[in-house]
Order: C-alpha cells, then sequence, then structure tokens
C-alpha cells in the first residue's frame, strides 16, 4: 500500500513538473513573440496566447515567407467568394469566412515565426507586411464592389479601402514618430475587424442586401476610430517637436 501512494505521488510530481514547464516555456515564447509590439485589441491575451503555442508547432519547412503568402491567399480567397456569389449562389460567401482565417493565420504568424526562431528581418518583414496588407486590403474591397454592384456598392467598397489605408498610415507614422509599431486602434486591432468582417458575411447569407448597411456602419466606424487615432498622433508629433527643439538648445 505505502508502495502504491508512493507511485503515486511520484507520477503526480512528474505530471506537474511536465505542466510547469510548458507553461515556462509558453511564456518565454510570448515575450519572444511580444516584445516589438504593444498590442491593446480586446482580444490580446488570448490571441498572443495562442500565437505562442502555434508557432511552437509550425513545421519547420515552413518559413515566414510562406507564411506571408499564405495570408495573401486567404485574401484571394475571400474576394474570389464575392465574385462567385455573384455568378452562383450567396452561399459562397462563405468561403470567405474560411478566407479570413486563413488571412488571420498567415499574417498574424509570419513574423511572430521570424521572431520565434532568432531570425527575423526588421526592415524586410516589415516592408513585405506593409505592402501585402495593402494588396489584401484592395483584394477585398474589390471584391466588395463586384458584388454589391451599383453606385452605392463602389462607393462603399472605395470608403473600405482609403479609410483601412488611412488606419495604416497612422500606424506608419507613428512608428516614424515615436518608433512604437501600433496596429490596434484602442480595443480593436486586424483580428477583430476580421471578425467582424466575418459576421457581416455571414448575415449577408443569412439575410441578403444587408452588406449594404454593414458596409456603411463599417466606413463610419472606421472614419470615427480614424479621427480619434489622427488627433493622438498629431498630439504625439507635437510632443516630439518639442523635445528635438529642447535638445538643440541644450
Amino acid at each position: 500500500m505505502a508502495m502504491k501512494n508512493s507511485k503515486k505521488n511520484i507520477n503526480f510530481a512528474h505530471s506537474k513538473q511536465i505542466i510547469m514547464s510548458g507553461n515556462n516555456n509558453n511564456s518565454d515564447t510570448l515575450n519572444k513573440i511580444t516584445k516589438d509590439r504593444n498590442r491593446t485589441n480586446i482580444l490580446k491575451k488570448y490571441e498572443q496566447r495562442f500565437l505562442a503555442y502555434l508557432v511552437q508547432r509550425v513545421p519547420s519547412w515552413i518559413s515566414s515567407n510562406m507564411l506571408t503568402s499564405i495570408g495573401l491567399a486567404g485574401s484571394i480567397i475571400t474576394s474570389g467568394s464575392f465574385i462567385l456569389a455573384v455568378y452562383f449562389q450567396k452561399e459562397w460567401l462563405l468561403i470567405g469566412v474560411l478566407g479570413f482565417i486563413i488571412n488571420w493565420f498567415g499574417d498574424s504568424l509570419d513574423g511572430r515565426l521570424a521572431y520565434y526562431r532568432n531570425r527575423p528581418r526588421k526592415w524586410y518583414g516589415f516592408s513585405l507586411d506593409c505592402i501585402v496588407d495593402w494588396l489584401s486590403n484592395i483584394l477585398i474591397g474589390l471584391g466588395y464592389i463586384i458584388y454589391s454592384g451599383g453606385q452605392n456598392g463602389e462607393i462603399i467598397g472605395f470608403g473600405f479601402v482609403v479609410f483601412y489605408g488611412w488606419a495604416m498610415m497612422i500606424a506608419l507614422l507613428r512608428y516614424k514618430i515615436n518608433n512604437q509599431y501600433i496596429i490596434d486602434s484602442g480595443i480593436i486591432g486586424p483580428t477583430e475587424v476580421r471578425i467582424l468582417l466575418c459576421l457581416v458575411l455571414i448575415l449577408e447569407v443569412i439575410s441578403p442586401g444587408t452588406i449594404i448597411y454593414s458596409g456603411i456602419i463599417a466606413c463610419l466606424v472606421l472614419l470615427i476610430f480614424n479621427i480619434k487615432d489622427f488627433r493622438q498622433l498629431l498630439k504625439i508629433a507635437d510632443m516630439r517637436d518639442k523635445e528635438e527643439k529642447e535638445e538643440k538648445v541644450k
């Protein structure tokens, strides 16, 4: 009986050690892949933990550039789902949801994988990421325009591309001014935007015609957040100017 209890205690201690080791490993990975970014989005905690879990399981033959390509492929799938929905059935829009998931996977993991493997190319990755994000934005906006049709659809699709592009410009300018690459606007980040767009596609399948109204709401939300972020950006820029003037005086 004593020997059985002893074995149970040993097994329990061993299991606890494995769990603690796994937690420490995840914690180290999380610190490694998030050290270059300051995230503020509402899903930050859960998303970053999931990314830390994923980067440890990406096969060695998959590179960061391959993940970037996968992310772009996701945007192509989403754009294509709009076109398929025009010529066949609206249910094809659900393929767009899959496209957004693929886009999130590739776009969120490419840079994180490079940092996890200690092979980051900061400026190369930054340049590539910005261009691919802009292409993805154009592809999705173009798909929306083709699907919604008519003048209203074209205006809304064009507005979405412009306002999302404006958000990207604010992020780049903020990076230039204070060397902080922040891709979120308060509690809303790219992941939350993808989730909302997925809900828009699902709602359109359930209730056809709602995508116009959803598009208008999306553009208004982007406009409001952009104005708020733009005002904050000007404050940061003004502070930077004052600091530089003070340094010159010294």
